[in-house]
């Protein structure tokens, strides 16, 4: 991964640069990904859903060789793998696989693959909104996401009455090795670098690649992984392309997965922490010993299931046990801005564990007044009844 200015000076900018032809490369084929990730609950019930729309439900596991984790909640999710359904598409007829994963903090993520073959790589861009002959992949996935809210109600806790916008992202899967007409493999790096253009268009929607800037282009395909020569992962903001064999393509795709999940989780508790301060703001000027009480009590259990969250997003190093899949989750990390809204959510938490020790310690102040006033009110009692009995 290169700075802009590495980026120009292996272009060879300030002197006579030599252009390569393009590959004569006959097209492309694999998959596209629509990843959607929805928080619909506080927390799932610690027990084991057995079927789920009508379809039985396992556990997720990875590839058994790679390292996991040794406290595996949020990254065990239980799993269906739904029919597949049959739409009209812009090229034709397209079968799309669907599966579900179901993760213990109240939430789901819908995967759904289109297969695709194309002669260009800009011809991608269509992809990004698919729409049917009937509606659009979108549609497709509020309506299963609703059936799945409602039928997961019963195995969980506090479930939202409806579901807020989902986080959405796309990769574009490119079976690999990518070669010529006669057979030869092609470099993943050299063909980035002469179809730079087209894939920005590709990850940005942008259907004519003349169109984008020299600086958008750059900044779309800058973050870019290759491990072989002939695999390579462009990751952008809500979308990535990926060129890899099929095996390997599915470990990736979790990536992207967990990382746009968790961004949903971040988004989810960084409302709870707004909603949660707004309600204290307000009750620290409450004279009712009740409502004190009852805020101290939800600030605590805040407390407990922060901590208790923020443990399990912390494993996610610990679940890619190779350095190259480690690398591509610290690239979608940095798209995403997953420390930053790790940051702000740990500045309201901590202004929240300032409120809780406020208010514990203003009540015990209130307790303390009043076990001052009984022992005074005691002692004036004990005085009366003294001289009470003085004067008999």
């Amino acid at each position: 991964m290169g700075s802009p200015r590495d980026f120009q000076h292996r272009l060879g900018r300030g002197k006579p640069a030599h252009v390569e032809p393009a590959d004569p490369i006959l097209g492309y084929k694999g998959e596209v990904v629509y990843i959607y990730a929805f928080d619909f609950a506080y927390e799932m019930k610690r027990e084991r859903i057995r079927e789920l729309l009508g379809h039985p439900v396992a556990q997720f596991s990875m590839d058994a060789s790679k390292r996991n984790p040794r406290h595996m909640v949020f990254y065990r999710p239980q799993m269906v793998r739904l029919p597949a359904i049959e739409r009209i598409g812009p090229r034709g007829p397209l079968q799309i696989e669907r599966l579900v994963k179901i993760l213990p903090v109240g939430a789901f993520s819908i995967t759904m693959r289109v297969p695709f073959q194309v002669r260009a790589i800009k011809d991608l861009a269509e992809f990004h909104d698919l729409q049917f002959t009937n509606g659009s992949i979108h549609e497709e996935v509020r309506a299963l996401a609703n059936d799945l809210r409602r039928e997961l109600e019963q195995h969980s806790i506090r479930p939202l009455p409806d579901l807020v916008e989902e986080e959405a992202y796309t990769v574009f899967g490119i079976q690999g090795p990518l070669r010529t007409t006669d057979g030869a493999v092609v470099s993943a790096e050299k063909w980035l670098t002469r179809h730079r253009r087209e894939v920005a268009s590709a990850l940005t929607q942008e259907q004519d690649p003349r169109e984008l800037s020299d600086q958008e282009t750059r900044e779309s395909t800058m973050r870019y992984l290759s491990y072989y020569q002939s695999d390579l992962v462009v990751v952008d903001w809500d979308a990535a392309l990926v060129i890899d064999e099929p095996k390997d393509l599915h470990e990736i795709v979790y990536i992207f997965e967990m990382a746009n999940l968790q961004l949903a989780e971040l988004e989810a508790y960084d409302r709870i922490l707004d909603n949660a301060l707004e309600r204290s703001y307000r009750d620290l000027s409450s004279k009712s010993m009740k409502e004190r009480q009852a805020r101290i009590a939800e600030l605590r259990e805040i407390r407990i299931d922060m901590a208790r969250f923020s443990d399990e997003m912390g494993n996610i190093t610990k679940f890619f046990g190779d350095w190259h899949l480690a690398r591509i989750y610290q690239d979608i990390s940095a798209r995403f801005h997953l420390a930053d809204w790790h940051k702000s959510v740990d500045e309201k938490l901590k202004t929240l564990d300032d409120l809780y020790q406020l208010l514990s310690q203003d009540q015990n102040n209130r307790w303390m007044l009043l076990l001052e006033l009984s022992i005074v009110l005691l002692f004036i009692v004990d005085l009366i009844m003294l001289f009470m009995g003085l004067s008999d």
